[in-house]
């Protein structure tokens, strides 16, 4: 199982604390130092939708110019801006054998799924 965020996202950090607390293991996979390819996000948009993955609540997406968010209509413009900005990806995301298991941090969820 692999769990793909940002080492310093309170919300990944939260995810994080679940799982050891829980004794799940997994691996951890940070955006901003080992990066993530076009492949990886498309399979996850085939999944479960680029709008799921783009994160409209966060920083990064607030600070882009309109103009630069309006442009973002499809999973192409999507996956390219994800590419760019690893930050807007929406965290964590919980992947396990190739599927993607959890978007976010719930933990009523994270208690049924894993």
């Amino acid at each position: 199982m692999i769990l793909y965020g940002i080492k310093n996202c309170n919300t990944v950090k939260s995810a994080v604390d679940w799982l050891k607390k829980n004794e799940v293991e997994f691996e951890f996979h940070d955006y901003k130092k080992s990066g993530i390819t076009a492949s990886k996000l498309a399979d996850w948009s085939k999944q479960v939708g680029w709008e799921s993955l783009v994160n409209k609540r966060g920083t990064t997406w607030r600070q882009l110019d309109e103009a630069v968010q309006k442009k973002i209509t499809n999973e192409k413009a999507a996956i390219a801006l994800m590419l760019e900005k690893t930050s807007v990806i929406k965290r964590p995301l919980i992947e396990k054998n190739g599927k993607v298991v959890l978007l976010g941090f719930d933990e009523d969820e994270y208690k049924k799924k894993l």
